[in-house]
Formats: structure tokens, C-alpha cells, sequence
């Protein structure tokens, strides 16, 4: 199974991705009890408007099917969609090499 790294560009307005933060987060609520979803979150204030979101898949075709369906692409908050395969060696999101 595969790791990738979404990094998400977003509108810059604020009140918009308020309205649609809480239809986005039950997306990716949805996926990690799937497995799918391991870590999501905005960026701080003071960077631009964005997000990194992990993911554990076996397909990336599938996997950008899936994301294609997340409110914040279908309500118009991202700019911008970098999807990067990601081989983490150590913490949390890293596979057991055991």
C-alpha cells in the first residue's frame, strides 16, 4: 500500500472555506475510518491559504477518483492539487517494517 501527500492550494477567502470546512472534514472523517485519510489540516494563518493531507492507498488512479469527490474541490476551494507519492521512514504514518 502506497503513501501519498496532497498538498491543496485554496481560494483566499476565508469565509467561503468556513462555510465549506465542515462538508470537507466529514469527507476525510469518512476516508480515515476507511483507513484511507491518516492526517489532514490547514495551513497556519500566516501561510498561504492551503492544506497537506496524507493518504494510504493501493491505487493512485482510485485514490484521485475519490479525492475528486471532496467538497472543497466540488464547492471550488482549491486552487491548486499536488498529489505526491510519499515513502515516510519513521513516525506515526510510517509502515511497519517489521
Amino acid at each position: 500500500m502506497a503513501t501519498y501527500a496532497l498538498i491543496y492550494s485554496y481560494v483566499d477567502d476565508a469565509a467561503a472555506l468556513d462555510e465549506a470546512r465542515p462538508r470537507h472534514r466529514e469527507f476525510l472523517l469518512r476516508l480515515g475510518e476507511q483507513g484511507i485519510c491518516l492526517a489532514a489540516g490547514k495551513f497556519a494563518p500566516s501561510e498561504q491559504p492551503g492544506g497537506l493531507l496524507i493518504f494510504r492507498h493501493d491505487d493512485r488512479d482510485e485514490l484521485t477518483d475519490i479525492l475528486s469527490r471532496d467538497p472543497f474541490q466540488l464547492e471550488g476551494m482549491v486552487t491548486g492539487a499536488k498529489l505526491i507519492e510519499w515513502t515516510p521512514a519513521v513516525g506515526p504514518v510510517a509502515p511497519d517494517l517489521q
